[in-house]
């Protein structure tokens, strides 16, 4: 039932966006060139891997320049993804791996191969849940960029203390999840619920 909602509902809304998306793309193209979309190796369900859509919002070659998570006002970021980023814009995109099965609209984000090589056996019980745009911890680290920005080893902290709690509170949604929870969540995401409601 869930994977019904999510693909009807990505379906329509990539079509009500449409016009929206072509805009952001044409402003991607002129203000920061190409390319505009940005395809990133993923760990889905099962331990696949999968490229994740996003709107490119870094330069080109920000993963041989930099970290592999974004802290703070990261130089890498373009004119245009400082306001996608804050808008969450640039996730857009994602609706494409829903339509296609790889992601839902709930569950854990998909982390990056080299984050997924350091889960603990239990942690990787996560990978038995298919991975979504948002959920609870994607609500709960919104401010995540910022959070890493006062901490002298970003990635270290990101790994030893983020990264777990963020297990953790998806398997805690993934073990009573359900259709009408998912939708408050996509409600809370979007400021229109109080993530305490979730």
């Amino acid at each position: 039932m869930t994977r019904i909602f999510d693909f009807i509902v990505a379906v329509v809304g990539l079509l009500l966006l449409l016009p929206g998306l072509l805009l952001v793309a044409a402003l991607i193209r002129i203000v920061d060139g190409a390319p505009v979309f940005y395809r990133q190796v993923r760990v889905g369900r099962g331990g696949r891997p999968f490229r994740i859509w996003k709107f490119r919002t870094m330069g080109v070659d920000s993963e041989r320049t930099g970290r592999a998570i974004t802290v703070g006002r990261d130089p890498r970021i373009t004119r245009t993804g400082v306001w996608l980023r804050r808008w969450k814009l640039d996730e857009l995109p994602q609706l494409i791996n829903v339509v296609v099965g790889e992601m839902g609209f709930v569950g854990p984000r998909p982390e990056l191969p080299r984050f997924v090589d350091l889960y603990t056996e239990a942690q990787r019980r996560v990978l038995d849940l298919r991975p979504g745009i948002t959920d609870p911890a994607s609500i709960a680290y919104r401010s995540e960029s910022d959070l890493l920005a006062g901490r002298e080893d970003p990635e270290g902290y990101y790994i030893g203390m983020i990264l777990p709690d963020k297990i953790r509170l998806s398997l805690e949604y993934g073990a009573k999840a359900s259709l009408w929870r998912n939708v408050k969540v996509i409600l809370a995401t979007l400021g229109l619920l109080p993530p305490a409601r979730v």
